[in-house]
């Protein structure tokens, strides 16, 4: 009961920051292992981090403790200290959530949905046996795609012909002469 009594605020603010910069670290160290604060309802619209993430709460809780700390430090009141302490925690914890989300908003994905493919013209690349398989190549968007690729009729198709992509079964494209 004496270790309780004994501490002061100045303490108490320096462990909540210490917590929480531990906390931050691991979280930096070993990713999305520990991330328990994270609810689907915050991202659920676009997948990105959330305001309960556990390095924004991290940042929330490490700003809570230093400033309140600093605060004390300086004769403020426990009180005070906490509003001070929660205030900083919001707008550092709200800085990270935007740069976050910032660095959420620059991924950049090449994934081609099937739906894409389907319709596009291409040209045979590597010549397509009857009955076999060949390779062509198609423009969706700014990027060159390289397709394993069957004759929708089971015909011979030669290299450089232009053809039209039917289906995609799979990772092999259907295609026809077009």
């Amino acid at each position: 009961m004496d270790l309780f009594t004994s501490l002061s605020a100045f303490s108490v603010f320096l462990a909540i920051g210490g917590l929480g910069l531990a906390f931050l670290l691991i979280s930096l160290i070993f990713g999305e292992i520990f991330d328990f604060f994270d609810t689907s309802i915050d991202h659920e619209l676009d997948h990105g981090p959330g305001l309960f993430s556990t390095r924004v709460m991290s940042v929330f809780i490490t700003a809570f403790g230093g400033f309140g700390a600093i605060a004390t430090h300086y004769g403020w009141s426990p009180l005070a200290s906490s509003g001070l302490g929660f205030v900083s925690g919001l707008v550092f914890g709200g800085a990270a959530y935007g740069f976050a989300r910032f660095l959420y908003g620059q991924q950049a994905t090449s994934e081609v949905r099937a739906t894409e493919l389907v319709g596009q013209l291409a040209r045979v690349v590597v010549a397509i046996p009857a009955g076999g398989v060949g390779q062509v190549r198609c423009r969706v968007g700014e990027e060159l795609i390289d397709k394993i690729a069957r004759a929708h009729d089971g015909v011979t198709l030669p290299e450089h012909t232009a053809v039209r992509v039917e289906d995609v079964l799979g990772e092999i494209v259907v295609v026809r002469k077009s």
